[in-house]
């Protein structure tokens, strides 16, 4: 069974920047892309970024230019950059990958902004 582990949540201030690892079970080269999702409360979940397998990228509008994402072979895992935080970034973030047609995700991990 394919796993996924966010790490790296935590209290940020309005305007730093904060790091989301996740890792994978197995070889990320397997997940066709890998995406981030976040969900704050009492909001639907929304896409916020993704990464193919050929490393091309996109992002929503509300993150463009702040946040990166990045896959890392070696560690299987899937980095998201979060730079110039701001408050409505709060919210709790779930990495999920297409894995061999499957929809993987893992359990999220909470992002605070605060000052």
């Amino acid at each position: 069974q394919v796993q996924l582990v966010e790490f790296g949540g935590g209290l940020v201030q309005p305007g730093g920047s904060l790091k989301l690892s996740c890792e994978a079970s197995r070889s990320i080269d397997n997940f066709a892309s890998m995406a981030w999702y976040r969900q704050a409360p009492g909001k639907a979940r929304e896409w916020v970024a993704t990464i193919a397998k050929s490393r091309i990228t996109d992002f929503a509008d509300s993150v463009k230019g702040r946040f990166t994402i990045s896959r890392d072979s070696a560690k299987n895992a899937v980095d998201l950059q979060m730079n110039s935080v701001k408050p409505e970034d709060a919210a709790t973030y779930y990495c999920n990958g297409e894995y061999f047609g499957m929809d993987v995700w893992g359990k999220g991990t909470l992002v605070i902004v605060s000052s």
